[in-house]
């Protein structure tokens, strides 16, 4: 599918960030000063000589800021920042570099840090468009629409072949109601280039919040048409049918996209909106719960708004815990191992089966256990355990299986999963937010134990078409929200262990261990497992614990006397 373009943008290098002589062809050198070559042979290139430590003053510049460009492409923003850092230390003002490094600071979720760049980019040139095009998305992002405009604005005035500026202002006064001026910038880059998806699909919601509801669904059903799959585009439909009060066809839609991607944000929060307004309030909580928490600090600005609305009406919607504790303790444990497309985990089920046999031994109340979980069993365990987490104080999930990280997402695998290209992830898999919302609803404690940091068996046959990090190595480092612990069996971008032979994991066989043992609180008892999984495998894996459970109360799994 081809994407709707974000409305930032990793310029690669402006003309006048590089000051290099003529390239000679056949090196190195040529090919990492040429602004032509193929990203990926220049990337090479460049470090190459990096490596060779045969670079210096501006040259090396120019290296480190083709280096920082493919790590942005690669969500790898901190190394990015690493190596834009050194480029503008050598070369003070190359303003190129210095917007790279706003826009990683931006896609960390770091908008003060990004703000500073881009207005030091800007000092040092005031006619650089890109890096007003980039400030103006912060402000849109924190609702300052005039200073987006006028950001914008100055975007376009300098860079006027610059696509993305025409359809990041045509929404911006879109929002403002400033609807001829959108339809106008719309056109402006019909002109620059007149198949761009995103002209189409952006200029659907403007004719729809004008009221002119045959242009928006030519638009929309128009690369839809082309892209069945858009599901950018089907979203912008959906909010165009319910501009219209055609909430069933709005439904349907939402459904259509949900069903080629349940980790759809948007999808979730605007279909919740609709079974809000239908007063089914338990499928609204839902929806409202899989859109709303995140692992990261970032969302692009259409999804940033769709969570926002699911976050506050989630909060409306959920009752008030009764007066004292209920002390209702629920847990869902999975272990995938007979997967179709990749080799078989022999471990998982059996070790979910320890595990759940645990759970019910120190007193949980429900303890759904399920094994071998297709994708759309894998979402409806998960959709029935957040039922029975709202009535509940503690929630805990135990994951079992393959499980990975591809482009800053961590998601756990079902075992039909296709996974040929990077960019499938998304839809064949089960983004860990998603189980994050599941226990979410509970009063206090919120746990997710996962036991799935191994190998990527995909990685060796998957085609990479987005230019992502692809880890083929274990999960990566999350920020869960406050009230939420997550346990790996071993520590971002490394593995664990299956066991040895007819042996459980070394992390489970640890957790159903330690759980058992009385008065050890919750946050002391991980430790322990983290002790004994370090020594049982020699050193070789290290689980990891992430957030906490709320600070003010000790919680145990084994109260004692």
């Amino acid at each position: 599918m081809l994407r709707v373009i974000p409305l930032t943008l990793a310029i690669l290098i402006s003309n006048a960030a590089i000051a290099a002589a003529e390239p000679q062809a056949g090196d190195d050198l040529a090919t990492c000063r040429d602004r032509q070559a193929e990203a990926q042979a220049r990337a090479t290139a460049c470090d190459n000589l990096l490596k060779a430590d045969k670079l210096g003053g501006k040259d090396k510049s120019l290296a480190l800021v083709v280096r920082g460009n493919a790590l942005i492409n690669k969500r790898d923003y901190d190394r990015a920042i690493e190596a834009l850092s050194s480029a503008i230390d050598l070369d003070p003002d190359n303003v190129g570099a210095i917007n790279l490094r706003g826009l990683s600071h931006e896609r960390k979720g770091e908008d003060d840090l990004a703000m500073a760049d881009y207005n030091l980019a800007i000092q040092k040139r005031a006619n650089f468009g890109y890096a007003y095009n980039n400030r103006g998305t912060i402000h849109l992002r924190r609702g300052a629409l005039q200073s987006a405009l006028d950001d914008f604005n100055l975007s376009l005035k300098y860079t006027p072949a610059f696509l993305l500026g025409w359809t990041n202002r045509a929404r911006m006064r879109t929002l403002n109601k400033d609807f001829d001026g959108a339809i106008a910038d719309f056109a402006a880059a019909e002109k620059i280039d007149p198949a761009a998806p995103q002209i189409a699909g952006n200029r659907c919601i403007t004719y729809g919040m004008m009221g002119k509801y045959d242009q928006a669904f030519a638009d929309c059903d128009g690369l839809i048409q082309k892209q069945p799959r858009n599901t950018f585009a089907i979203n912008n439909r959906a909010e165009v049918n319910v501009m219209k009060g055609d909430l069933d066809a709005a439904l349907k839609d939402y459904n259509t996209v949900i069903q080629l991607n349940p980790n759809s944000v948007r999808a979730h929060s605007g279909r919740g909106q609709i079974y809000e307004r239908r007063k089914d309030l338990a499928q609204a909580r839902a929806d409202y719960r899989a859109a709303a928490y995140s692992l990261t600090r970032f969302d692009e600005p259409d999804v940033a708004r769709a969570r926002a609305i699911a976050q506050e009406r989630l909060a409306a919607l959920t009752p008030q815990a009764p007066a004292g504790s209920t002390g209702r303790r629920v847990a869902l444990v999975i272990g995938n191992g007979a997967y179709k497309n990749v080799h078989a985990l022999p471990n998982p089920p059996r070790d979910a089966k320890m595990i759940a046999n645990v759970l019910r031994d120190v007193g949980f109340q429900t303890v759904i256990s399920v094994s071998d979980l297709s994708r759309d069993k894998f979402f409806e365990a998960l959709q029935t355990f957040a039922t029975e987490a709202e009535n509940a104080d503690w929630a805990v999930v135990y994951y079992a299986g393959h499980g990975f990280e591809i482009g800053g997402v961590n998601y756990l695998v079902p075992v039909d999963a296709k996974l040929a290209a990077d960019r499938d992830a998304e839809t064949q898999a089960v983004a860990l937010e998603q189980v994050i919302a599941a226990v979410g609803a509970a009063r206090k404690v919120r746990l997710v134990m996962l036991d799935a940091c191994r190998d990527n068996p995909f990685a060796p046959a998957m085609q990479r078409t987005l230019s992502l990090k692809l880890v083929d190595k274990g999960f990566s480092n999350i920020e869960p929200g406050a009230g939420f612990m997550v346990v790996y069996a071993a520590k971002h971008g490394e593995t664990a262990l299956d066991g040895d032979g007819g042996a459980d994991s070394p992390f489970a066989t640890a957790l159903a261990r330690e759980i058992k043992v009385p008065k050890v609180e919750i946050r002391k008892l991980f430790d322990i497992v983290r002790d004994d999984v370090w020594s049982a495998t020699k050193h070789e894996q290290q689980p990891f614990s992430y957030g906490s459970p709320p600070g003010r109360e000790d919680f145990y799994f084994v109260a004692g006397k």
